[in-house]
């Protein structure tokens, strides 16, 4: 059986293609030793290295956008969101395990601004270490430890190879969230699965059906909070596409799958299912070509 070191990219909901490509990775009997990922990256993969990824799938399958939108507990201080109401569901469902009692190596990488450097978790709590790498700027407020002030990972590396390394696995296959790479175009989805949208402020605005009988603070904050983190999120994928490359470029990994960005928003949340598919489609594709020697980069 060939062995994987896996790097899970950084890039809000299109993080749900990662599950899909880590069942397909599976299905097709490679054994995944290593797992090194930041932001969503590193929530699935630490949901995968605590073997609770089928409890993961089954709860993100089950939020629609009001679901949604009830777990955002909203502040003014540091961050639009505490993501507190989020990460009680999450501790519910890993516990409180510690990243060195898990079954193989696993990284979480968060970024410390007061020291401007990468801080890689590979110890002490799980659900901690993956907190801190989420904690989008001006999205999530950070996570403060130690004297240092903890961020998205993908701040300043949003596809982390380096750690996977000294694995030393037969390959290590890396998930790039922030691409415009089409070479999957011909993977389609039903048209009512689509992802792509225009932008936060348009949809995170209910239909007018679902509005009349719940209308809520956490509705309206969420709606005032649309715009800005339109023009904050587009800022933050497009500087982790370029660092992505730049990543790819100083230790090419010997299979990239690459998402596109345009499969779908970064704050998607409620639309799990469709990108799972797309997710288990491209490694699919990647996956087959690796395995009948054709050219892969």
């Amino acid at each position: 059986m060939a062995t994987v070191s896996l790097v899970l990219g950084s890039g809000g909901a299109r993080g749900y293609a990662h599950i899909g490509a880590i069942e397909e990775i599976e299905r097709r009997g490679y054994e995944i030793v290593s797992v090194s990922g930041s932001s969503m990256g590193a929530l699935v993969g630490g949901m995968y290295a605590a073997g609770k990824l089928p409890e993961y799938k089954k709860w993100v399958i089950s939020l629609n956008w009001m679901r949604v939108v009830r777990l955002l507990d909203f502040t003014l201080s540091r961050g639009a969101i505490r993501g507190d109401r989020i990460f009680v569901q999450l501790t519910k469902i890993l516990g409180a395990l510690k990243i060195e009692d898990l079954g193989l190596d696993f990284t979480a990488v968060s970024a410390d601004i007061a020291h401007q450097k990468e801080v890689w978790f590979q110890k002490g709590s799980l659900i901690d270490a993956i907190r801190a790498s989420v904690a989008v700027p001006g999205l999530f407020t950070p996570v403060m430890q130690d004297g240092r002030v903890l961020v998205d990972g993908g701040i300043l590396n949003p596809l982390p190879i380096i750690p996977v390394v000294a694995a030393q696995a037969d390959f290590i296959i890396a998930i790039d969230l922030n691409t415009g790479d089409s070479s999957h175009s011909h993977i389609a989805l039903p048209s009512n699965q689509y992802l792509k949208r225009s932008g936060m402020s348009d949809e995170w605005n209910m239909p007018e059906s679902e509005v009349a009988d719940q209308r809520d603070e956490p509705t309206a904050k969420a709606d005032q909070i649309g715009g800005r983190m339109d023009v904050l999120l587009n800022s933050v994928e497009v500087m982790q596409a370029s660092l992505a490359e730049y990543k790819i470029a100083g230790y090419p990994p010997d299979l990239l799958i690459r998402i596109p960005k345009d499969l779908c928003s970064f704050y998607d949340f409620h639309r799990a299912e469709a990108a799972i598919e797309y997710g288990r489609l491209a490694a699919r594709d990647r996956l087959e070509a690796l395995e009948k020697g054709e050219p892969i980069n």
